[in-house]
């Protein structure tokens, strides 16, 4: 089975336009959940978000292009032209015929959409645009990613909700793991900061209206998040070969179904996917240092979360650091755990642990050394990267430091 590797990273979220603004927020502890600007939000109860703020999409996308790139798509294609940069890679010849792209999203082009039953329903126009199905649709992202760089090889889509990501992610790392592919774009998106986005989730009554406190004991709820990320998967000999830097090696993945409840996470589900990832990477507990966790903020997902990698690591858990970066970004939903993954590569990498800010009082069901409220150095060998989605579908992904 052939190695894999990090050699490019791209993204843009409620932290920053680029990895380096997000790494250094991230470090400092900062939040990018602030109010939400934008078109009746005076009608919603949750008025709160990790919006992408001082973003002007001109700057990066001319009118015909626009046409056809919801904002997730756009972001997309921010996050992958940064990862490419860093990689320094030219798809040409069989190297394109054989690389693709898999990305994770859940809500396609929830602005198009709401954008257009405005148009229909609310100003009663008959015609809408006639881009609209390819700008919303959930492969967009995948599809100009695979234009924009030449890719040629397998080239989807994963919508697994808050999971997508992770289970994109996976996908590209068994394909080149097998020989199927030497190069993977991956990673994911998600837009769904508009009035309709918002409003759906409004509905399940697990929203805070004022911030997002993941294993604090006054938790109150998630706050949804926007951006992208993306990274550069390549196997190691083609990367070492022509000399790449090696930001992370990806050791490993597992997946997995509760099988119980569409909306209640289960202990015994996430625990399967930790453990399972550990088998697939060949790692023991103990080589663990870090944990980025899927980390909510809502009282079931956090206490079964942590019931979950007690259950796995046992007298370890104690000496282990699980962190939620969604404490600053929020929840990205689709493209959530491709963003975390920065924070995994920052703590193998840089050895600083991104903190869990927000966090206020003790949870003797949260009873982890969550990082509170400040980074913290620290030597860190492995990292895992949880998701666990709504639908009962959870994917954890193992990092290595680079070889």
């Amino acid at each position: 089975m052939k190695r894999v590797v990090i050699t490019g990273a791209g993204s843009i979220n409620a932290l920053g336009h680029n990895v380096g603004e997000t790494l250094e927020a991230m470090r400092e502890g900062h939040c990018g959940i602030r109010a939400l600007a934008f078109r009746d939000v005076e009608r919603l109860a949750i008025r709160i978000g990790g919006q992408v703020m001082d973003y002007v999409c001109d700057d990066f996308f001319n009118r015909q292009q626009l046409a056809l790139y919801d904002r997730f798509t756009q972001f997309t294609l921010i996050a992958a032209r940064e990862a490419m940069a860093q990689a320094g890679l030219e798809f040409t010849g069989e190297l394109a015929a054989r690389s693709g792209v898999v990305l994770g999203n859940s809500g396609g082009g929830m602005t198009t959409l709401d954008e257009n039953y405005r148009s229909v329903y609310e100003d009663g126009k008959n015609r809408v645009h006639p881009f609209v199905v390819p700008k919303l649709m959930n492969n967009a992202a995948a599809s100009h990613v695979s234009m924009e760089f030449n890719l040629k090889g397998p080239s989807f889509t994963v919508s697994t909700a808050c999971a997508s990501s992770n289970h994109a992610m996976a996908q590209a790392f068994q394909m080149i793991q097998s020989g199927m592919s030497p190069v993977m774009l991956t990673g994911g998106s998600e837009s769904m900061l508009c009035f309709g986005g918002v409003k759906a989730w409004e509905g399940l009554r697990v929203m805070s209206r004022d911030a997002c406190r993941p294993f604090s004991a006054n938790r109150n709820g998630m706050v949804q998040g926007e951006g992208a990320g993306i990274f550069v998967f390549e196997e190691y000999d083609h990367a070492r070969a022509r000399g790449a830097e090696i930001l992370a090696e990806v050791a490993g993945f597992a997946m997995s179904s509760d099988a119980a409840d569409i909306v209640m996470p289960s202990k015994q589900g996430a625990a399967r996917a930790i453990s399972g990832a550990l088998q697939n990477a060949g790692i023991n507990p103990e080589e663990v240092g870090y944990i980025n966790a899927h980390g909510t903020g809502t009282a079931a997902n956090d206490k079964t979360e942590c019931a979950a990698v007690a259950d796995v690591f046992g007298a370890h858990a104690d000496r282990l650091m699980i962190s939620s970066t969604k404490s600053m970004h929020g929840h990205l939903i689709g493209g959530t755990g491709a963003v975390e993954l920065l924070a995994c590569i920052m703590a193998l990498r840089d050895g600083i642990v991104a903190p869990t800010i927000g966090y206020e009082e003790p949870d003797p069901e949260c009873a982890l050394d969550v990082v509170p409220n400040v980074a913290r150095e620290a030597e860190i060998g492995v990292a895992l990267s949880n998701a666990f989605a709504f639908g009962g579908l959870n994917a954890v992904i193992a990092l290595r430091r680079a070889p």
